[in-house]
């Protein structure tokens, strides 16, 4: 008997750390723009926020941008990888 027994030994429920990880970041990141979103629209205006998107410096909202695209990689790997 040994109390560590090794998990999923038949190999039927694969652990898909990848797309939980995309998931995870991506709620992150929407998260986050929806905070800016809400800061921003309160003192700021609307305008304000979406310029920050297409402006040249770096600005929280290009991290949520990226911060999609990469959740977005990780759900597509964790989805299509080869298990054999």
């Amino acid at each position: 008997m040994n109390p560590f027994q090794k998990g999923n030994v038949d190999g039927k429920h694969d652990k898909n750390w990848m797309s939980g990880m995309g998931v995870v970041v991506i709620i992150m990141a929407t998260v986050i723009a929806l905070r800016n979103f809400y800061l921003y629209t309160t003192q700021l205006s609307i305008g304000f926020y979406l310029d920050n998107y297409t402006n040249n410096s770096v600005t929280n909202e290009k991290f949520v941008i990226a911060m999609l695209i990469g959740g977005g990689i990780l759900l597509y790997w964790g989805k299509f990888r080869n298990t054999e």
